[in-house]
């Protein structure tokens, strides 16, 4: 009866929440896991595991939130259904403090937690019987029939720990009130970009992760009677790296059994989510950012833990200059991401030892008054629009830095980019014979590439609202054309100079 009235709870939840409007204004990018071959190509190693949602509920709601799964997707699964239950069903409401929000989703994640163990407590019982059913106990029992009572309890015994086992890290972004709040449990990472007036913009990580190289967690841990050191030099705690995590039942009843954990004095593993907010959204201009674990490990494989947040923005950024639908935008940046992952691997040098497989990766953009690129991108004030370059930089990272995407003209008039996508005009522009280059500057950092991904429409090739499909080896169809583009600097610019100067290929 139990277990029935369980499976009629979900059912209810599943019902209520599919009723619930989707999001308008945001979109999401996934790739699934993937492990290389030493000839570069790829194979799925295991079903995708993340989950996302982004929903609108009443009186000027939304929730957005990814999750990281493991050992099966069915504790993501579940935590996505039951948090919109517990948040979109009428307990949220306008005339709601900071305090008030901050105490409905902290008791969201936990009825998740006890609602999720609730719908695993038979199969849990059943493991337990079994796991201490002896049967050579029984010595009238034959040596042939002892064994295959044996073998039949240890497949039974298999499937029970495959539907048991498997856990979830969760990032929950909510909007109430035109204010943001963010829960957090595990190791993805939210970033909020916000755009100034004059074309920066400033990006915010909020909150961070609990893993097992947060200073905070090891301290609390310590607290509970564990070894911090062993923590952090294993860098895994039953084979994940997150300190805080909804599910996985070895962590949460049977923690004693684990070496690293045995001498805590209570639960050490925790669903409990650290809130943050809120963060006034009026007058703000630029996207919200839900990030899975796995995306973030990618771009750390390839590239290095330093700017992760820079470069995940500036890709962002780059898609949607060019980009008509934010599911088009959110799934061309995984897929540079995924391709700039699998191109480190092949290339051999020296990072390529830590990109011979990537995780599942998801990543929700929500906007902020920003708007998309026009399907017919049209030069403003007068000027012609050329390509912008993203250039990406490995220098000491920061939770909080300024980003500006500019679009440096060489023209006699000001230009900004007519497709919204926050462009200034930075010092020192280009002379004739010069090319224009796109500059990144952060508090500590200041490159500057040539390598083009966004600009008229007319150097582009035809290309859909979605993005291009990749290949085996991860990569799509190239669809930039340079050669007017080298034609309009050369034609504009030539005054006093031979065409034998200008640029591009002679």
């Amino acid at each position: 009866m139990a277990a029935q009235r369980r499976t009629m709870m979900q059912s209810q939840h599943q019902s209520w929440t599919d009723d619930l409007p989707l999001c308008e204004m945001c979109g999401v990018g996934r790739a699934p896991n993937c492990v290389y071959g030493p000839d570069g190509k790829g194979t799925q190693g295991h079903p995708m595991e993340d989950g996302h949602l982004m929903l609108r509920g009443e009186d000027g709601c939304f929730l957005y939130g990814v999750f990281n799964g493991y050992d099966g997707n069915r504790v993501a699964s579940f935590a996505a259904q039951c948090l919109t239950a517990e948040l979109l069903l009428g307990q949220l409401n306008s005339s709601h403090t900071d305090s008030d929000v901050r105490r409905i989703l902290t008791q969201a994640f936990d009825v998740v937690e006890k609602s999720y163990f609730e719908t695993i407590d038979d199969a849990l019982a059943q493991k337990a019987h079994l796991s201490n059913y002896l049967l050579p106990h029984n010595e009238n029992l034959a040596f042939h029939q002892l064994s295959s009572q044996s073998q039949k309890v240890q497949e039974r015994l298999k499937e029970l720990e495959q539907e048991v086992s498997g856990g979830t890290t969760a990032v929950v972004a909510l909007i109430l009130n035109n204010k943001l709040y963010v829960a957090n449990v595990g190791t993805n990472r939210v970033l909020l970009c916000k755009s100034s007036s004059d074309g920066q913009n400033q990006v915010l990580q909020i909150g961070r992760p609990h893993s097992t190289d947060n200073e905070d967690e090891l301290q609390r841990l310590a607290a509970l009677g564990v070894d911090s050191a062993r923590v952090r030099q294993a860098g895994q705690i039953a084979g994940q790296s997150s300190t805080r995590r909804l599910g996985d039942y070895r962590v949460k009843f049977n923690y004693n059994e684990i070496d690293l954990l045995s001498s805590a004095k209570s639960k050490p593993v925790i669903a409990e989510p650290e809130i943050h907010g809120s963060h006034p959204l009026d007058g703000v201009t630029g996207f919200l950012l839900l990030m899975s674990e796995g995306l973030i490990n990618a771009i750390e494989s390839a590239h290095g833990p330093e700017q992760i947040n820079q470069e995940i923005v500036a890709m962002v950024a780059a898609e949607l200059a060019q980009q008509t639908g934010l599911e088009a935008v959110a799934q061309s940046v995984v897929e540079r991401v995924k391709r700039l992952h699998h191109d480190v691997y092949v290339s051999g040098r020296q990072r390529a030892a830590y990109c011979s497989r990537h995780e599942d990766m998801t990543l929700l953009i929500r906007t902020l008054n920003y708007p998309l690129a026009d399907a017919v991108l049209t030069p403003t004030q007068g000027g012609r629009i050329y390509p912008v370059s993203v250039p990406y930089s490995n220098s000491q990272s920061t939770s909080k830095t300024s980003v500006t995407l500019s679009l440096v003209m060489p023209s006699q008039s000001t230009l900004t980019n007519g497709t919204n996508t926050a462009s200034t005009l930075e010092e020192g522009t280009p002379t004739p014979g010069q090319s224009p280059t796109a500059t990144l500057q952060s508090t500590n950092t200041q490159t500057q590439s040539s390598s083009s991904s966004s600009g008229d429409g007319s150097l582009f090739r035809q290309r859909g609202s979605q993005a291009a499909q990749p290949d085996e080896t991860g990569r799509v169809p190239p669809y930039v054309d340079f050669s007017q583009f080298y034609r309009l600097w050369g034609r504009d610019h030539s005054e006093g100079q031979s065409t034998q100067g200008g640029l591009g290929p002679q």
